[in-house]
């Protein structure tokens, strides 16, 4: 007897995040429970420091558990989870499951019935609520950022790093190959090869619901990020995003 395909993947990556998970996860897997379809949540701990106390998390909510063996970023988080999903559908967000959760159906919505390859939050739209919310520091370097990288990267998609993304399956096998930067700006990258294989990109707009403390160290990994920015137009000019999508 064939196995019931999953309809929906949701990444999460983490890193020393076990007492955010055990507080937020619920969240997700109580909207998850509700819907039609079958799905699976899948963490991906980037090396935490915590004996086991992401597993055991990941364990007591009944998530599917997966770690990288030292601390490699973000990016490499999320390609690992990426690697591991069943799902015709695939979402990743991050580990205080920020925005209101509606959205994913949005997401579907989109991938499935509107044959759009790639959905992605965009705080900038009409029926956004996200700026509003967060200090003045990271307001400024948010909008620095991004205006920044739409003007010369990915081609006017301002907000490349809102934490909510979805992705067909076989277009997230294709693009989750073929990147590499593991930091922050892998965000980037993603919509770049996304861009760059003409795949539609539908923007929707994310609703902040819950914002743990950041881990983000704005000048550390603002001067980290500026250089992968670098390094995506590096790959491109070798030719590492150019294999068509079959």
């Amino acid at each position: 007897m064939m196995p019931t395909p999953v309809y929906l993947s949701v990444i999460v990556p983490s890193y020393d995040s076990a007492g955010i998970l055990e507080k937020n996860l619920p969240v997700l897997l109580t909207y998850l429970q509700k819907q039609d379809y079958t799905w699976e949540v899948i963490v991906v701990d980037d090396g935490s420091k915590d004996m086991g106390a992401t597993e055991a998390v990941c364990h007591k909510l009944n998530c599917v558990f997966c770690s990288n063996a030292k601390n490699m970023g973000k990016g490499a988080a999320v390609r690992t989870g990426m690697k591991v999903a069943k799902g015709l559908f695939r979402i990743f967000t991050d580990a205080d499951i920020p925005y209101e959760l509606d959205a994913i159906g949005t997401m579907l919505r989109y991938l499935d019935f509107k044959e759009f390859q790639v959905v992605i939050g965009d705080r900038n739209l009409k029926g956004s609520l996200y700026l509003e919310e967060i200090s003045g520091l990271r307001k400024f370097t948010s909008v620095f950022f991004t205006r920044f990288v739409g003007t010369i990267v990915t081609a006017n998609f301002f907000d490349t790093q809102c934490g909510l993304k979805g992705f067909r399956g076989d277009v997230a096998d294709f693009i989750f190959k073929h990147a590499r930067i593991n930091g922050f700006a892998f965000d980037v990258e993603l919509l770049y090869i996304a861009l760059k294989q003409n795949f539609e990109i539908k923007r929707i707009p994310v609703r902040l619901s819950n914002q743990e403390k950041s881990t983000v160290k704005v000048l550390q990994h603002g001067i980290t990020m500026f250089f992968d920015l670098f390094k995506i137009k590096i790959n491109n000019v070798k030719g590492y995003y150019k294999d068509q999508q079959s």
